[in-house]
């Protein structure tokens, strides 16, 4: 769906749907009289985190400045990480109630009302009004004005006189060739763009097919066999691994944009590898060391979250040239709910044929060659503006 709608209905509106979509799905949700609403209200939530997933990191590359482009957008990924864990604080308290599962759902309905006046009240993208300006060749100008109006509104007094002269870099750079023109389906496909979801899929692939959703699956009985009594309530382990995941994404946004994507994403995955190793040898002989497994999974959770988790929507929401950058992502989000599903629905089977060590292991050669990968693939973006990291990296 997002394919089509971010480049027709823009970056904004698309999270304000998103947020109609949230609020409709909580109150179905909450208020369903049978199972079958339920699930309706459940898919309508599902489109809804689909949009946003899409339109949110897009929305700050394209407005934020670029010295702290990295920390705003890793930091989309702090909050989400914060949300999940009020999610979960709330819903052991709430679970305990008569029919608090219903509550549990509709405590999203103020969450979703703040979602959608906070993005009526924020401006468009000033490069997505641009866009559409050079495409359909209608009031360029006027759009122009626009657009420095926005910029000064999104950055505040800072920005001073620069306003106009980033304004005009972006239409320079519209004007350009061909990069005026509506994009095609196909050229999704082709060069510029063929570059960049490579780059973007592919970190998102081995973002999920790395055992990600596996691994916290089994956190619980990893925690339960070391001892831990709070293992033996889901939500508790949840709020625990959750804290961890808060710190180590808080660690990440302050650094991205001193160190850089590369060596966040290189050392967080040698990290991850380490980890499933480490997770391959208990469940294969060292299953009387829980503790090294309680470590190993740690290490995981805390890895991923300085690497994976916030670096993989950084790079894909900065790296798409912007006349393909709505299709672009909307193609690499879809890689990663598909590679998500994959592995969540493949776990099981492959468990039962392979062995839990086995398949441990596999995640673990898997994520080796995802280092491969990011070695010699991914490009580092620190410090370049997106008409930059088109004219220089693509």
């Amino acid at each position: 769906m997002a394919f089509s709608i971010a480049d027709f209905l823009g970056r904004r509106r698309e999270l304000i749907l998103s947020s109609l979509l949230y609020l409709v799905g909580a109150l179905v949700t909450a208020l369903a009289p049978n199972f079958p609403i339920m699930v309706i209200g459940r898919f309508g939530f599902g489109i809804a985190i689909g949009l946003a997933m899409h339109a949110a990191p897009m929305y700050i590359a394209e407005t934020a400045p670029t010295q702290i482009r990295g920390r705003l957008i890793s930091m989309k990924e702090l909050f989400i990480v914060l949300g999940m864990l009020l999610g979960y604080a709330v819903g052991s308290l709430e679970i305990g109630i008569v029919a608090g599962w219903r509550y549990m759902f509709a405590t999203s309905v103020p969450i979703s009302l703040i979602m959608g006046v906070g993005m009526w009240w924020l401006p468009p993208s000033p490069r997505w009004l641009l866009l559409c300006a050079v495409q359909k060749n209608e009031n360029i100008q006027g759009t122009r004005e626009t657009a420095i109006h926005c910029l000064c509104r999104l950055r505040g007094e800072a920005i001073g006189e620069s306003a106009a002269e980033q304004v005009d870099e972006i239409l320079a750079d519209l004007s350009y060739s061909d990069e005026g023109k509506e994009a095609s389906i196909w050229e999704v496909f082709q060069g510029k763009c063929l570059k960049a979801l490579m780059i973007g899929g592919g970190l998102v692939l081995f973002q999920q097919i790395t055992g990600q959703p596996s691994v916290l699956y089994y956190a619980a009985t990893i925690l339960k066999s070391a001892g831990f009594s709070a293992a033996s309530d889901a939500t508790k382990v949840s709020v625990l691994l959750g804290l961890l995941k808060l710190i180590m994404t808080g660690v990440a946004v302050l650094v991205v944009d001193k160190l850089g994507r590369r060596p966040l994403l290189l050392g967080g995955v040698s990290g991850i590898v380490i980890s499933l190793f480490l997770l391959a040898s208990y469940y294969t002989f060292l299953d009387n060391a829980p503790v090294l497994a309680v470590v190993a999974l740690l290490l995981y959770v805390g890895c991923y979250q300085l690497s994976f988790g916030p670096i993989g929507w950084l790079m894909i929401s900065e790296i798409f040239p912007l006349r393909l950058r709505g299709r672009g992502l909307s193609i690499a989000v879809l890689v990663n709910f598909a590679s998500n599903a994959l592995v969540t629905f493949a776990f099981s089977p492959l468990q039962t044929l392979l062995g839990t060590g086995v398949l441990f292991a596999v995640f673990g050669v898997i994520a080796v060659l995802s280092l491969v990968f990011i070695y010699f693939i991914i490009p580092e973006t620190k410090g370049l503006t997106l008409e930059e990291i088109e004219a220089k990296i693509l």
